[in-house]
C-alpha cells in the first residue's frame, strides 16, 4: 500500500514524521534512484526507499521501542549536537544507541532534568507533539522568592509570551525556605522554555526545573522504585496504551 515517504520513514523508525520531512526537504531521501519530493507516496513492498544511499529493507525495520529517562542536568534533548554536548541517546547502550532509529519525543532544555520519551515509534512521536495532543506534564520547580497568591493565579490563569496566552496551568506550592518556593506546575503544552519565562516574566526565575510525570507515566511511582538519574526503563504495555489512545 502507498504512502506518504516521510509517514513510511517515521514508522520505520529512522527519523519523527517532522524530522523525515527535513530529509526529504534537504534531498536525503530516493525512492526507486530518483530524489523525492515533499508529499511523495511509495510502497515499501514493491519501491526501492533510499535514506542517505542507505537502501531500506523490510528485514531491517527496527522493532517499536518506547523507553522512559530520567534526563539528568547538562545533556541535550536532541539525537546529534553540532556543539559535542552529550546527548539523551550518550545515555543508552550502543545495541539501542545506533540503527535502532530511537529518538526523544518532545523536548527538556539543557538544565532541566526528569522524565523524557524516547522511541523509534515515529507516528508515536508525531501525534504527542502535535498541539492537539492533549497529555499533560508534571514538574517540580525551585523559583527564587515567595510569590503570593496573586502571582500564583497569573501562572494558572495564563501569561502572554510572544503575543500568544499560554494555557491554563495547575500550579501549587509544595514547600518554602528562607529563599526559595517549591512549586508544582501541570501544563497542557510544551512552548520553548515556558516555565522559566512564565516565571521569570512575574519576577520569580527558575532555580530548578524537574519533570515528574507525563500523563500517567510517573518517574517516582508510588508501586515502585524511583528511576535513578541518568537511568532509563522500557515502558510498560498499560502505558503504551495509554500513550496511543
Amino acid at each position: 500500500m502507498e504512502e506518504r515517504l516521510q509517514k513510511i520513514l517515521s514508522q520505520w523508525g529512522i527519523a519523527s514524521r517532522r524530522q523525515a520531512e527535513e530529509m526529504i526537504k534537504l534531498g536525503r531521501v530516493r525512492c526507486n534512484g530518483a530524489v523525492v519530493e515533499l508529499g511523495q507516496r511509495a510502497n515499501p513492498s514493491q519501491d526501492a526507499i533510499e535514506v542517505d544511499g542507505k537502501l531500506l529493507r523490510s528485514p531491517h525495520r527496527p522493532q517499536p521501542i518506547y523507553l522512559l529517562l530520567n534526563k539528568p542536568a547538562g545533556v541535550v534533548t536532541t539525537c546529534n549536537d553540532p556543539q559535542g554536548r552529550p546527548t539523551v541517546l550518550h545515555l543508552l547502550p550502543a545495541n539501542l544507541r545506533q540503527g535502532q532509529g530511537i529518538h526523544p519525543v518532545g523536548r527538556l532544555d539543557a538544565e532541566s532534568t526528569g522524565a523524557l520519551l524516547l522511541t523509534n515509534d515515529g507516528e508515536l512521536t508525531f501525534a504527542l507533539t502535535h498541539p492537539r495532543h492533549d497529555i499533560s506534564k508534571t514538574y517540580r520547580v525551585v523559583v527564587a522568592g515567595h510569590p503570593p497568591e496573586s502571582v500564583l493565579e497569573q501562572w494558572r490563569q495564563g501569561v502572554v509570551l510572544e503575543g500568544r496566552k499560554t494555557r491554563s496551568a495547575q500550579v501549587r506550592v509544595l514547600s518554602r525556605d528562607a529563599k526559595h518556593t517549591c512549586l508544582e506546575f501541570i501544563l497542557w503544552e510544551g512552548r520553548n522554555r515556558q516555565i522559566r519565562r512564565m516565571t521569570e516574566q512575574l519576577g520569580y526565575p527558575t532555580l530548578q526545573l524537574h519533570r515528574t510525570a507525563i500523563g500517567l507515566i510517573q518517574l517516582e511511582p508510588s508501586s515502585a522504585v524511583a528511576l535513578p538519574l541518568g537511568r532509563y526503563r522500557p515502558l510498560e504495555k498499560r502505558e503504551i496504551h495509554y500513550l496511543q489512545n
